[in-house]
């Protein structure tokens, strides 16, 4: 791999003019076409110290019209960055359609040396380092963003000489550090790590270009007519795509939901009594989670009328309102659409010490989107996979993960229905299309089977909720969040 290449690669001047007028021509053509078939591109630079990672950058945008692309330099570790897991300042930053995102740096060189100290990457977070980096880039690739990977690879001796060229000048000595030295003194030990991340991180639909950047020339070269090729490929892969729908069987064999007890009350009395102290315990673990940088996320799914407003509104009457945030879910803004699904999840993840309390969430990818239609069967087939990965990334960072689904009967949601529609405060609770919701019972049945069959892990498990008596609902969410933190936070 690396230390096969002939690192001795040149071009000379009038052959680099005439190449790079062709080649900055085509770049700015496929730009326009990238943006008129509204395909995501991601471009991440990743190399040695002094490999030439900026000056290519800013060669590759000479062409682009830069109203459709975005240059991020990922070096330094923002508090916001270090306090949540490692993909999400990448996550937050993925492009939207016909959009570049262009990387100094990408997240693969968070498993190199001195890389992690940065992050504080926790234990877990280190052993799933790899299946989390692939797992990152296969969503963002089934979803059709394209993503070039570039290595720039100098050797040991035109590192030295060009550190000692920068260190000349006052005006650039400051891009030379002890870290930077410490690569070139153990040059040998860092190339294993740069070739065991390549190793690791490669796909066939993602793998690495590397780039002979001795001579800066040839490297400029290389480096667009990559980005052409692979352009031009994906834009022919769109042309010729053909949705097959997967021959696996995602039913699930028995209807959890029909196991369920609806008949669970709680009467007056015990419900005070508990909600009191089960209020004040969460109000305590609610500043020990801060002390202790722990993230908690809590995911309500459920009916239409199945309490989870009053549920959440019980969860955090007595907690910090500075510690949490309640993200209410409603249909996809026109941005929102112009991303990877996941990616407004990812923009509402709380910091560590913090709460973020979902009142519905991502799992609308394989609820609502499949019963109406409003993504294509291999997109919510798909996204079981996804919505496992992206929870377990969450675990491995250290956040600690509830997931209800509230649970009532046809009858009990159709006597709340019409009590809101009967009282003149709660009226607006009551839409059409929770009407219509209702008429497809059957269908979403069949959807959230499927969904707690497919997405109840270790790591992120599914609690039922029996809500037809709705004291019985919030003490049993409530009783559950308790015994998790305290057993957590021990």
């Amino acid at each position: 791999m690396l230390d096969k290449m002939d690192l001795n690669q040149t071009l000379d001047k009038q052959t680099y003019r005439q190449e790079m007028k062709s080649l900055e021509k085509r770049l700015a053509s496929l730009q326009e076409t990238i943006q008129a078939l509204e395909i995501p591109v991601i471009i991440a630079f990743e190399g040695w110290s002094a490999a030439g990672k900026g000056t290519h950058i800013g060669k590759l945008l000479h062409p682009l019209d830069p109203r459709y692309f975005n240059v991020y330099t990922m070096d330094k570790v923002t508090e916001d960055a270090a306090m949540r897991p490692f993909l999400w300042s990448y996550w937050i930053k993925t492009p939207s359609k016909g959009r570049v995102a262009i990387f100094d740096k990408s997240w693969n060189r968070m498993a190199l040396p001195g890389a992690s100290s940065k992050w504080k990457l926790s234990a877990a977070e280190r052993d799933g380092f790899y299946y989390d980096v692939n797992a990152f880039e296969r969503q963002l690739r089934d979803d059709g963003t394209l993503i070039i990977k570039f290595f720039l690879h100098i050797s040991q001796e035109e590192q030295k000489a060009r550190f000692k060229e920068l260190e000349k000048s006052s005006d650039t000595a400051w891009r030379v550090n002890e870290h930077d030295w410490e690569q070139n003194k153990n040059y040998e030990a860092h190339l294993q790590q740069f070739m065991k991340m390549i190793h690791e991180t490669s796909s066939s639909d993602c793998t690495w270009s590397i780039i002979e950047a001795t001579d800066k020339k040839y490297a400029e070269v290389k480096i667009i007519q990559t980005i052409i090729g692979k352009e031009e490929e994906e834009i022919l892969k769109r042309a010729e795509r053909r949705h097959e729908s997967p021959k696996e069987k995602l039913q699930a064999e028995v209807s959890i939901l029909s196991t369920v007890d609806l008949t669970m009350t709680l009467e007056e009395k015990e419900y005070k009594d508990k909600l009191d102290t089960l209020q004040t315990k969460i109000s305590s673990l609610g500043y020990k989670l801060y002390t202790k940088k722990r993230a908690v996320v809590i995911v309500y799914e459920g009916w239409d009328a199945s309490g989870k407003g009053g549920n959440i509104k019980r969860l955090t009457e007595q907690l910090d309102p500075r510690a949490f945030e309640v993200v209410p879910i409603g249909a996809p803004s026109a941005e929102e659409l112009n991303h990877h699904y996941l990616w407004r999840f990812y923009n509402k993840l709380p910091k560590d010490g913090h709460i973020a309390i979902f009142d519905r969430s991502w799992y609308g990818r394989v609820m609502v989107e499949r019963v109406e239609n409003l993504a294509a069967e291999e997109a919510w087939r798909r996204a079981y996979k996804e919505i496992n990965d992206m929870e377990r990334h969450l675990s491995n960072h250290g956040t600690i993960l509830f997931k209800f689904w509230l649970h009532i009967d046809q009858n009990e949601q159709l006597a709340r229905f019409e009590s809101r529609q009967k009282d003149p405060f709660k009226q607006y609770k009551i839409t059409d299309e929770d009407w219509r919701n209702r008429e497809k019972w059957d269908q979403y049945v069949s959807a959230v089977d499927e969904m707690l069959f497919r997405t109840n892990t270790s790591y992120a498990p599914w609690t039922i909720v029996e809500s037809n008596c709705k004291k019985y609902a919030r003490i049993k969410t409530l009783e559950i969040v308790v015994s998790e933190l305290e057993r957590q936070l021990k």
